[in-house]
């Protein structure tokens, strides 16, 4: 393992968090404040409890998913993006660098911002509502394979897109989407039957489920499913980040 090179390469992504300090933290964490404001304040007062759990509390997990996703997906896809928008990204194949290496530089580096603003997210909560963790090594499990898997699929989004429209298509139009009908401010319980359904065939379902298990003992769906199902979709990103890179799709001129 060349572990300079991925120093190196590490390192120079956390640097780019340093230079846009306002987007990067700032920004999804005031955001997240005012979800904290109009839901926990607006229909919390409408919805007292939900699963025995005051609504306030109940989005915390939800909320912290929410940005955790977007933010690991977001740093990911831009991450490997730009080098290759510039050409750079031919200087770091041409080096004595694996793809295994590259890999875990660029995804490490985007999953620390993101958990960074997760952590931030957390602790911001606590000036809002009570937070309870039942299970904190399940809470870190899950936290760590949520940011890790959501990094690898933005790596794949990054290195698939050619522009940056295409850069913004996938989080803007499926992946939030898919976080906020994932569960994120209610439990699907509370949903009609048919629906429970069709929410089951969401990926999100079992990752917000699970974390919130975590928190409070209470989960949509089993934890050995949630843990499964997150398991699946990251062992499918790692297959096909280990495909493009050694196909070289989008990759080689």
């Amino acid at each position: 393992m060349n572990f300079q090179a991925m120093k190196s390469i590490y390192f120079w992504e956390m640097a780019r968090t340093r230079r846009t300090l306002m987007q990067s933290v700032v920004s999804p964490v005031l955001s997240t404040s005012l979800y904290f404001v109009v839901f926990g304040g607006a229909i919390g007062s409408r919805i007292s409890e939900v699963d025995g759990v005051s609504y306030g509390a109940f989005i915390v997990p939800g909320l912290i998913m929410l940005s955790l996703m977007t933010q690991s997906l977001s740093n990911a896809s831009f991450g490997i993006y730009f080098p290759q928008f510039t050409g750079m990204i031919y200087e770091v194949l041409s080096a004595p660098v694996s793809f295994l290496e590259i890999t875990v530089a660029y995804v490490g580096a985007a999953a620390t911002k993101a958990m960074i603003v997760g952590l931030i997210i957390f602790l911001t909560a606590g000036f809002f509502v009570p937070i309870e963790v039942q299970h904190p090594v399940w809470m870190v499990t899950f936290f760590l394979l949520t940011a890790i898997t959501f990094a690898l699929f933005g790596f794949i989004i990054g290195i698939w897109a050619d522009n940056f429209e295409k850069l913004q298509f996938l989080p803007l139009l499926i992946v939030t989407p898919l976080a906020f009908l994932g569960g994120s401010f209610y439990s699907i319980d509370m949903l009609p039957e048919a629906w429970q359904k069709v929410a089951l065939l969401n990926p999100v379902v079992y990752l917000i489920s699970g974390f919130r298990w975590s928190f409070y003992g209470q989960s949509d769906v089993s934890l050995g499913l949630s843990i499964s199902m997150t398991m699946i979709f990251l062992g499918v990103c790692l297959y096909v980040v280990r495909w493009i890179f050694k196909t070289g799709y989008k990759l080689k001129p």
